[in-house]
């Protein structure tokens, strides 16, 4: 999900990325991170992304299409700031371990160092002999972590890690367990379309505690004053085991009624059946209701399905 890298120095870098994103950016300590999006004034998503302050930087991961964009977006509105803003995306590889093994396969493979704790944490490390930044991450929909080692390095790890007894998957193998997470992704189930409450990110990446950020009125008009109420949400979407699995962007009907689309589908190996994510009316969110989607019926799944 996360293939770009941008790293941002200075001692404003935590003050400006506070205005530019949804999350409450200054109250992160050194080891520590959040989830965050990045919004228009009209509160539509421009990107969602892991922000991790690593005590000297803080260090973005975000998707790769959006991440040139975001690294001329954030340069522009820097004017008095000591902030620098680098795309490290090629000078750092990305290697998940993911799991309810995971720790003890790092260990195995001679991680050197704290393993964090907390979501988001992270620590400078050792591993295979190279240094390596560790982040403890569920983005796959399992928990797990994140090694961002130098290119050259990255072979290395990959064995020492196979040797400690990690399985390579498959990016399908990643795409079913998020989905069966119920985790959106953007560009697939989010767009430059999408305010973040319509993606259920209101718990995770929005902070109601902290000072204005682009969007912000928007988000708190829906919230206060319309009692998070959007026209659309992304939902569940369950279907019967003999069902064939839905076309991305197949429409989801009602009585005859163009109530949806669904963004993601996939064959679930852990319900034995296809699932779904997609939009639907707010009138249709209610788990339990019925829909039909390409002539099989499905039903409203509240999230995450497993």
């Amino acid at each position: 999900m996360w293939s770009g890298r941008l790293l941002l120095t200075g001692a404003d870098r935590r003050s400006y990325l506070q205005g530019v994103l949804t999350n409450d950016i200054e109250a992160l300590a050194p080891g520590t991170g959040c989830y965050a999006a990045m919004l228009t004034a009209q509160g539509r998503m421009i990107a969602d992304m892991r922000v991790l302050e690593l005590g000297d930087a803080v260090l973005l991961t975000l998707p790769a299409s959006v991440t040139p964009a975001i690294r001329d977006h954030l340069e522009r509105f820097v004017f008095t700031e000591d902030v620098q803003v680098v795309d490290i995306s090629d000078s750092r590889a990305e290697i998940g371990v993911c799991g309810p093994q995971a720790g003890d396969v790092l260990a195995r493979a001679g991680l050197r160092g704290n393993i964090p704790a907390a979501l988001y944490g992270s620590a400078r490390v050792t591993i295979a002999g190279f240094e390596a930044w560790l982040l403890r991450s569920d983005e796959a929909g399992v928990p797990g972590f994140d090694l961002f080692v130098d290119p050259g390095a990255a072979d290395a790890v990959r064995n020492a890690l196979r040797v400690a007894g990690a399985v390579p998957v498959t990016d399908q193998d990643v795409e079913t367990v998020r989905i069966e997470a119920g985790r959106p992704r953007f560009g697939v189930d989010m767009d430059n379309d999408t305010i973040p409450l319509e993606a259920g990110l209101e718990d995770t990446a929005i902070s109601r505690t902290k000072g204005c950020y682009v969007g912000q009125e928007v988000i708190v008009r829906v919230i206060d004053r319309g009692r998070g109420r959007v026209a659309r949400r992304l939902v569940g979407l369950t279907f019967d085991p003999d069902a064939a699995v839905p076309p991305v962007a197949a429409h989801i009907m009602s009585g005859g009624r163009d109530v949806g689309r669904v963004t993601s589908a996939v064959w679930s190996p852990a319900l034995s059946r296809p699932i779904a994510l997609g939009y639907v009316l707010r009138d249709f969110v209610e788990p339990g209701t019925r829909v039909d989607v390409g002539g099989a019926t499905a039903q409203v799944t509240t999230l995450p399905f497993v």
